[in-house]
């Protein structure tokens, strides 16, 4: 699967990284590199469905979608 992202600089130092189409997927980094790397994990865990105990039941159904 390919995500399309945006990595700004910032005026201050360093910079930060986001994928508009997932909302509240943004991180910050050090490096361009670095930047990468940690929305590279951001991505992954938005886009995980964690399900407690009490969520579970037969009526829910999650399903893996490849893209």
């Amino acid at each position: 699967m390919k995500i399309r992202a945006i990595v700004h600089e910032v005026e201050e130092g360093g910079f930060w990284a986001e994928v508009p189409s997932i909302a509240g997927c943004g991180v910050e980094g050090e490096t361009v590199e670095q930047a990468v790397l940690k929305l590279h994990e951001k991505i992954e865990a938005c886009l995980t469905v964690e399900l407690a105990p009490s969520q579970r039941d037969m009526t829910l159904r999650v399903v893996e979608v490849v893209l």
